[in-house]
């Protein structure tokens, strides 16, 4: 047996067991090539390379019990073997904070949120962090600015430790226990908030994969909500007190547009192309959130 007919044995495996994906890839195939070759030592973009490579019969052992180990667990792939990427970059990842994922990553690594920076931007807050990924690419991608990242949780801010220490980075991220923004140090001229933002009936039907994640990174109905917006309605009241007057705030929604919309009805929002579409990621203004604020005081509104 080669490696490309182990990995698609492993992958028909993972389909027949009816494992969830989505915390890190999007199929069977690429989890199975990702714990294959994970299992084997091998370099995970080196598969075009490496497809006729044959595969002893203790390799196939390994790369088989790992595979049954990711069905029997229904634990993220990246649990199981302690590192993911996000942009190409590799990041330690345990129980202690979700799996990086977030689609911010994209237009940051990309450039797209740079046409509403200048030279003046000098300060990045990525609040929420979990593991940390965000405020690593936004330090690589932007060499001359300081950032905060912050966190409600504390096991998952020693998780962003280790990969801001993994990439070098700690004299220029700062890591920061916060509740939401009450315990940062702004103003920020960069908000970047993948928060907790899944609704009460998407969180009730959460595969075991997800549920394996940390919940206060996931629920966004902690406040007692049921639309998953908990937590960004204070991100948008709160939020122009943290920014500079140019600031804005880079905000993921995921799959909760529709909940967004009805939640802030006035509100003025860039929407960000993304792989998944321009209905996840979104670009507000300080200038915006001013005037949803004073929109809502005016209409007697308290969100």
């Amino acid at each position: 047996m080669n490696l490309r007919a182990l990995i698609e044995a492993a992958s028909a495996r993972l389909d027949q067991a009816g494992v969830s994906f989505g915390q890190g890839t999007t199929n069977a195939f690429d989890e199975a090539a990702w714990l294959v070759q994970w299992a084997l030592g091998l370099p995970l973009d080196a598969l075009d390379e490496q497809a006729v490579r044959p595969v002893s019969a203790t390799e196939e052992a390994a790369a088989l019990a790992l595979i049954e180990r990711r069905i029997e667990s229904r634990q993220p792939a990246a649990y199981l073997t302690g590192e993911a990427w996000l942009q190409g970059v590799a990041f330690h990842v345990d129980a202690r904070s979700i799996v990086p994922r977030s689609l911010i990553a994209e237009p940051l690594a990309e450039g797209t949120i740079d046409a509403w920076l200048s030279d003046r931007t000098q300060r990045v807050l990525d609040l929420c962090t979990g593991n940390g990924s965000l405020a690593v690419l936004a330090a690589l991608a932007w060499p001359e600015v300081e950032i905060d990242a912050a966190d409600l949780s504390d096991p998952a801010l020693a998780v962003a430790r280790l990969n801001v220490d993994r990439h070098g980075l700690s004299e220029r991220v700062t890591l920061l226990h916060s509740d939401g923004l009450g315990a940062v140090r702004g103003p920020y001229d960069l908000i970047l908030c993948n928060p907790p933002y899944v609704n009460a009936a998407s969180m009730a039907a959460l595969p075991p994969e997800f549920r394996a994640e940390p919940v206060l990174a996931l629920d966004g109905n902690a406040a007692g909500g049921a639309d998953g917006m908990d937590f960004i309605r204070g991100l948008l009241r709160d939020a122009p007190a943290a920014m500079t007057p140019e600031a804005v705030l880079v905000l993921e929604i995921g799959h909760e547009r529709a909940h967004f919309e009805a939640a802030f009805p006035r509100l003025e929002a860039v929407w960000l192309e993304t792989s998944a579409g321009e209905d996840q990621v979104l670009l507000l203004t300080r200038e915006a959130l001013l005037q949803l604020e004073s929109g809502s005081a005016a209409a007697g509104i308290h969100r």
